[in-house]
């Protein structure tokens, strides 16, 4: 028979990838059972390429920065809330960092976990610290860089930025046990031989005399090493709500105790007109409550300053359901 009378049968790797996509958005869940080529066929099969060509801005700020201080005299940090776990800093110079944009998971699987798209801002720098549609939206804001999952130090203008690597948390301590779906596909999630979306890199932020940990979704209980690479942080994201989706009150409080930060600021929990309940996520409010020492805000930003924080004390900085919406 000849090739053009054969009856078209599909690759087997291809169909299980269409199948996964279709299922549930969980190609990168594959990629633990197949060898090297074919997890570089899969990875690539989505892959659009940068979006960096449609932005309307340019590089002038970053020009200007990098020709040497602006700003002087400046010694605040900002830092700008704009829901779930994006945040972003403007260094004393007037750098700019995004972290962690959020968009719907494009395969439709996990629902409408933002009834919103994300604000196109323009930023110098976005940033994500891993891939997972919640974190990693970097094509959804006008970035001059991007630093996407990126380990070691990077420094510029007046910002030192430490990119460590260690793993998504896996062992949900709430009621909704996500993790049991990177199980059923057949790859296991565990370090580490877990899958590459369950990779996470944290970003350790020093400006304006002020070090900022941006967690991610990072797991509770790291290696020595990373406690060591991470050492004294003065503000701590940390991804806490009421279903214990990530985090644990008690994993939590242990990693604050730890880590005995000046400044702590609450992430990823549900908020009225960002996140819908489909993310099964609730409030913070109980976790918040029972500190010692909080505040609850009703703007999106705070500004602090080395001198304004230093005999701060592990003092919670709650949003709630304030954010930046455009």
């Amino acid at each position: 028979m000849s090739d053009d009378n054969k009856t078209f049968e599909p690759d087997p790797s291809r169909r299980r990838f269409l199948s996964l996509t279709a299922s549930g958005g969980l190609s990168a869940v594959a990629l633990g059972n197949t060898g090297y080529a074919q997890a570089q066929e899969i990875n690539c099969a989505p892959v659009s390429g940068s979006v960096a060509w449609k932005q309307s801005g340019n590089n002038e700020h970053v020009r200007a920065l990098q020709g040497g201080a602006l700003n002087a005299g400046n010694k605040e940090l900002v830092v700008d809330y704009f829901g779930h776990t994006a945040f972003r800093l403007t260094t004393p110079a007037g750098l700019t960092l995004l972290f962690d944009p959020w968009r719907n998971d494009p395969s439709g699987a996990w629902g409408l976990w933002f009834p919103r798209d994300f604000p196109r801002i323009v930023v110098d720098m976005v940033l994500s610290t891993h891939a997972h549609f919640d974190h990693d939206a970097i094509d959804k804001v006008d970035a001059t860089s991007v630093l996407d999952r990126v380990v070691g130090k990077f420094a510029f203008a007046d910002a030192e930025i430490s990119g460590i690597a260690d793993k998504h948390s896996t062992d949900q301590p709430g009621w909704y046990k996500w993790i049991e779906v990177v199980k059923e596909f057949g790859a296991d999630p565990y370090p580490p031989n877990n899958p590459g979306h369950l990779d996470m890199v944290t970003y350790l932020v020093e400006t304006a005399g002020i070090r900022t940990l941006i967690w991610g979704d990072n797991r509770a209980n790291p290696p020595e090493e990373v406690w060591n690479a991470w050492g004294r942080v003065d503000v701590l994201t940390l991804p806490v709500d009421g279903s214990e989706h990530i985090l644990s009150f008690k994993q939590a409080d242990e990693i604050v105790e730890r880590l005995k930060p000046k400044v702590v600021i609450p992430t990823h929990y549900l908020q009225k007109g960002i996140s819908s309940t489909l993310t099964t996520l609730q409030v913070a409010d109980t976790w918040v409550d029972g500190q010692p020492r909080k505040r609850k805000l009703t703007e999106p930003r705070l500004v602090f300053t080395a001198d304004g924080i230093k005999d701060y004390d592990r003092e919670f900085f709650y949003f709630g359901d304030t954010a930046h919406r455009g």
